[in-house]
């Protein structure tokens, strides 16, 4: 059901035949994690911040990509950075030994995550000392956290494959996960989603899309 597909900036991706759907842009994996979630959701976040510790909860863990960006970021600017996240249907070890990713991500960012990966699906790991890694076990419906976090990836399957996950419940379960001033950002844009969002109170905006979408979608909480 999964197999690997290289796109179009080189960097690799997985196709899941069962769902129809790639886990990442066919334009480029690695273009589109850049733009869409570092870019227009963590940079945005930290622009004009002097921060010395981040939390970030991502939606859809899938092949770790977001998260290898956001560690390696972050131990740039010596960030402590406190990384979640969900993932239902993790891939095996194997797998994302597999993506190739270590091309395109500092050597120890990279070696810290592989070596942490097992680890992270059943405790909270710390990757080192300046990175905490917890990946949830579990469908967003039964995540449940006492922590807030500055940012949220919603990296979601589209919601012609997942409509589940991009109800008005689901999004408002995952919006209050997030901190007041906090970022939640997706490479998606639709009419539903932006209504819901305004409806749970926040402030919605487009933004230009990554290479391939013309539009993606961020919005703040008060």
């Amino acid at each position: 059901m999964l197999e690997f597909v290289t796109t179009g900036d080189g960097s690799k991706t997985i196709f899941n035949s069962e769902i129809g759907e790639n886990y990442h842009s066919r334009h480029g994996a690695l273009q589109e994690s850049r733009h869409v979630f570092l870019k227009s959701g963590l940079e945005y976040f930290l622009a004009n911040k002097t921060l010395t510790e981040l939390a970030v909860l991502e939606v859809g863990f899938g092949t770790g990509l977001n998260f290898l960006l956001s560690f390696e970021y972050c131990a740039g600017r010596r960030i402590r950075l406190n990384y979640t996240g969900i993932e239902a249907y993790p891939l095996s070890h194997e797998m994302i030994g597999q993506t190739g990713y270590d091309q395109f991500i500092v050597p120890s960012v990279w070696q810290n995550f592989i070596r942490n990966y097992n680890a992270a699906l059943t405790n909270t790991i710390r990757t080192d000392q300046l990175c905490q890694l917890q990946i949830a076990h579990c469908k967003l419906s039964d995540f449940t956290s006492e922590d807030q976090y500055d940012v949220i990836y919603f990296d979601a399957f589209a919601s012609a494959r997942q409509p589940e996950m991009w109800t008005e419940s689901a999004i408002a379960h995952t919006v209050s996960f997030l901190k007041p001033g906090g970022v939640f950002v997706t490479y998606a844009i639709t009419g539903d989603l932006k209504r819901a969002l305004k409806r749970l109170g926040l402030k919605v905006e487009k933004a230009p899309g990554a290479p391939g979408k013309r539009e993606m979608l961020r919005a703040t909480m008060p």
